[in-house]
Protein backbone atom coordinates (compact mmCIF):
# COMPACT_ATOMS: atom_id res chain seq x y z
CA UNK A 1 0.00 0.00 0.00
CA UNK A 2 2.81 2.40 0.88
CA UNK A 3 4.51 1.68 -2.47
CA UNK A 4 1.31 2.48 -4.36
CA UNK A 5 0.88 5.80 -2.52
CA UNK A 6 4.52 6.68 -3.12
CA UNK A 7 4.21 5.81 -6.82
CA UNK A 8 1.11 8.00 -7.20
CA UNK A 9 2.80 10.84 -5.31
CA UNK A 10 5.94 10.66 -7.45
CA UNK A 11 3.81 10.53 -10.59
CA UNK A 12 2.01 13.70 -9.54
CA UNK A 13 5.32 15.41 -8.82
CA UNK A 14 6.61 14.49 -12.27
CA UNK A 15 3.39 15.77 -13.83
CA UNK A 16 3.70 19.05 -11.92
CA UNK A 17 7.29 19.39 -13.10
CA UNK A 18 6.24 18.76 -16.69
CA UNK A 19 3.59 21.48 -16.52
CA UNK A 20 6.17 23.94 -15.25
CA UNK A 21 8.20 23.26 -18.39
CA UNK A 22 5.45 24.69 -20.60
CA UNK A 23 6.29 28.30 -19.78
CA UNK A 24 9.25 28.82 -22.02
CA UNK A 25 10.52 32.39 -22.56
CA UNK A 26 9.45 33.82 -25.89
CA UNK A 27 11.69 35.54 -28.37
CA UNK A 28 9.66 38.58 -29.30
CA UNK A 29 12.24 41.30 -29.96
CA UNK A 30 12.78 42.36 -33.55
CA UNK A 31 16.18 41.21 -34.76
CA UNK A 32 16.03 43.94 -37.40
CA UNK A 33 15.48 46.83 -34.97
CA UNK A 34 17.44 45.43 -32.01
CA UNK A 35 19.89 42.74 -33.14
CA UNK A 36 21.84 42.64 -29.87
CA UNK A 37 18.77 42.46 -27.64
CA UNK A 38 17.20 39.83 -29.90
CA UNK A 39 20.41 37.77 -29.74
CA UNK A 40 20.46 38.06 -25.95
CA UNK A 41 16.86 36.87 -25.85
CA UNK A 42 17.82 33.93 -28.06
CA UNK A 43 20.58 32.94 -25.63
CA UNK A 44 18.19 33.25 -22.68
CA UNK A 45 15.86 30.84 -24.44
CA UNK A 46 18.76 28.44 -25.14
CA UNK A 47 19.81 28.58 -21.47
CA UNK A 48 16.22 27.80 -20.47
CA UNK A 49 16.11 24.80 -22.82
CA UNK A 50 19.42 23.47 -21.48
CA UNK A 51 18.16 23.88 -17.91
CA UNK A 52 15.08 21.82 -18.80
CA UNK A 53 17.39 19.16 -20.25
CA UNK A 54 19.43 19.16 -17.03
CA UNK A 55 16.26 18.72 -15.01
CA UNK A 56 15.20 15.75 -17.12
CA UNK A 57 18.66 14.18 -16.97
CA UNK A 58 18.68 14.48 -13.19
CA UNK A 59 15.06 13.37 -12.78
CA UNK A 60 14.16 16.87 -11.52
CA UNK A 61 16.33 16.32 -8.43
CA UNK A 62 18.22 19.63 -8.43
CA UNK A 63 17.02 21.05 -5.14
CA UNK A 64 14.68 23.57 -6.74
CA UNK A 65 17.61 25.55 -8.11
CA UNK A 66 16.95 24.72 -11.75
CA UNK A 67 13.34 25.89 -11.43
CA UNK A 68 14.52 29.13 -9.81
CA UNK A 69 16.98 29.60 -12.68
CA UNK A 70 14.17 29.05 -15.19
CA UNK A 71 12.02 31.63 -13.40
CA UNK A 72 14.90 34.13 -13.56
CA UNK A 73 15.46 33.39 -17.25
CA UNK A 74 11.78 34.13 -17.94
CA UNK A 75 12.22 37.41 -16.06
CA UNK A 76 15.38 38.22 -18.05
CA UNK A 77 13.54 37.65 -21.32
CA UNK A 78 10.72 39.95 -20.22
CA UNK A 79 13.24 42.64 -19.20
CA UNK A 80 14.93 42.41 -22.59
CA UNK A 81 11.55 42.97 -24.24
CA UNK A 82 11.01 46.03 -22.01
CA UNK A 83 14.48 47.32 -22.96
CA UNK A 84 13.60 47.07 -26.66
CA UNK A 85 10.30 48.87 -26.04
CA UNK A 86 12.10 51.63 -24.13
CA UNK A 87 14.54 52.02 -26.99
CA UNK A 88 11.64 52.29 -29.43
CA UNK A 89 10.11 55.09 -27.33
CA UNK A 90 13.43 56.94 -27.02
CA UNK A 91 14.03 56.87 -30.78
CA UNK A 92 11.00 59.08 -31.27
CA UNK A 93 12.46 61.83 -29.05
Amino acid sequence: MKKAILTVFLGLLMLAGTTALATRPTRNVSAVKHPNIAAAQKYVQKAFDLTVAAQKANEFDLGGHAQKAKDLLEQASAELKLAAEASNQNQGK
